[in-house]
């Protein structure tokens, strides 16, 4: 007998509003604990939150990028609950009338992941747990959320794992979150059960709170399924809870029993008025909207020509896709821009965070620069290559850097007499390359870039030397 792991995802996106959602207050990250709060977001008596527009306004962008139906009338509800963080004892939140509904992402197999819902809320404050002690940051409270809701469509931890990345980069691309994981601006809770193969009837599910690492993510998912998988075997039942993850012993843990929608006793908030947004406003913010990452995606691999692995990787960071598509404007060799960019360029941004911020010290159209020059054969790749470091070095253009001589090259008469001395020089390898050894031809093009301190053309003089010993 098999089992099915099915799964579900409530995602919650901090949105990149300068000011909180009911109230005048900063949503900056990291500011001293307590002083980025005001009587309405601490939800003081005789206080009335007012609803920042900005905030409508990007959920809804949320939900074009991810094929949502927009409501053009919808509300703000009260989620009733008592937890030391939310000072108000009651979310703001969306309850029967969501903003955005059914929508859906595609992964690389072509599998759709179906969204139930968009809606907007607000965050609650943060617990700080020091030296035994529990402290209150306000600071979080009030900032302003959208909660991103997937159906139970998810069968793998690696269906999970691309169903976020790609839920992630759509918002980074659009502009409403930086949706940075380690400072809480995307945080998700997993909701997971099990069922025989075959099986129509869904589990009784566990919610898994507030995971913000996608390696966490996958394990935790992974876990809790042996964990159910062993519990029905062994003839017992999956009761209905919320569990976190422990890190450190790789397990999910018991916290509460999971709460239903009605125990929220969810009413309209009162002190807010009806939303109202125009089909005119829709096709405005639709409007707005970049290239999606998807799209942009299947353009570099069809128009671009590029290998599925690097214009992933291109795509992957915003501004690094938006530093190749400048520097490919003159040149339009594509595939060569990509390499530099993938290896000299990215060997110096070491993390993924120096990739998302993409400072490079030299701009787009030096690089391009330089590809010219290759592409037009007036210098090697070799003298390429040592030229662009020399230009992240320094930041100077490559006409700054290269002298007269080398831009003249070798011609390939002169080449091909270097290539001749090159195989007299080396016999020994000769003779490896001769026995199947392809490698021992690198001690050979070697020698000659050696000679032509560099300026030969290295797939060129392979090719003459090749010929050469096939003859």
């Amino acid at each position: 007998m098999s089992w099915e792991l099915v799964a579900g995802f409530e995602t919650h996106i901090e949105l990149s509003t300068k000011t909180k959602i009911f109230c005048q207050c900063s949503t900056e990250f990291g500011a001293e604990p307590n002083t980025l709060c005001c009587p309405v977001c601490l939800g003081l008596p005789g206080t009335l939150p007012k609803l920042n527009r900005n905030v409508v306004y990007y959920a809804i962008k949320a939900g074009l990028a991810t094929n949502c139906h927009i409501r053009n009338i919808t509300k703000m509800d009260r989620k009733n609950y008592v937890y030391p963080d939310l000072p108000k004892a009651y979310q703001i939140s969306q309850h029967d009338k969501p903003l955005c509904e059914r929508g859906h992402i595609i992964l690389s197999s072509g599998k759709k992941i179906n969204i139930g819902r968009i809606h907007i809320e607000e965050d609650a404050g943060k617990l700080v747990h020091q030296r035994g002690d529990t402290y209150i940051d306000n600071n979080r409270g009030g900032v302003p959320l959208i909660e991103i809701v997937s159906e139970p469509d998810i069968r793998s931890a690696d269906e999970a794992v691309e169903y976020l990345e790609q839920l992630r980069l759509i918002m980074k691309y659009i502009g409403v979150s930086d949706v940075k994981m380690q400072e809480g601006s995307l945080r998700n809770d997993v909701n997971v059960s099990v069922r025989k193969t075959g099986e129509d009837k869904f589990g009784t599910r566990v919610e898994i709170k507030n995971m913000n690492s996608m390696n966490f993510i996958a394990k935790a998912m992974e876990y809790e399924f042996s964990r159910q998988v062993d519990i029905l075997k062994s003839g017992g039942t999956i009761e209905q809870e919320t569990r976190r993850y422990n890190s450190d012993l790789n397990i999910t843990e018991s916290m509460r029993d999971k709460e239903d929608a009605e125990d929220y006793r969810y009413f309209r908030d009162p002190d807010l008025v009806t939303i109202s947004t125009t089909h005119e406003e829709i096709e405005e913010l639709k409007n707005e909207l970049p290239e999606l990452p998807q799209k942009k995606l299947n353009r570099f691999t069809g128009e671009y020509g590029l290998p599925s692995a690097d214009a992933e990787l291109l795509v992957k960071y915003k501004k690094i896709s938006e530093y190749f598509e400048k520097a490919c404007y003159e040149s339009k060799s594509y595939k060569t821009t990509a390499n530099y960019i993938l290896g000299s360029i990215f060997r110096r941004l070491s993390t993924d965070a120096d990739k998302e911020d993409a400072n490079i010290s030299i701009s787009p159209e030096y690089l391009s620069e330089l590809v010219v020059l290759t592409e037009a054969k007036k210098i090697n790749s070799n003298i390429a290559r040592n030229t662009l470091e020399k230009m992240l070095d320094t930041g100077k253009p490559a006409s700054e850097l290269l002298s007269k001589e080398d831009m003249e090259g070798i011609d390939e008469s002169t080449l091909r007499d270097i290539c001749e001395k090159a195989v007299k020089n080396n016999q020994r390898a000769v003779e490896s390359y001769l026995e199947g050894k392809e490698k021992a031809l690198g001690a050979v093009i070697g020698y000659i870039m050696k000679e032509t301190r560099g300026k030969a053309d290295a797939e060129l003089a392979g090719k003459i030397v090749k010929e050469l010993l096939n003859n």
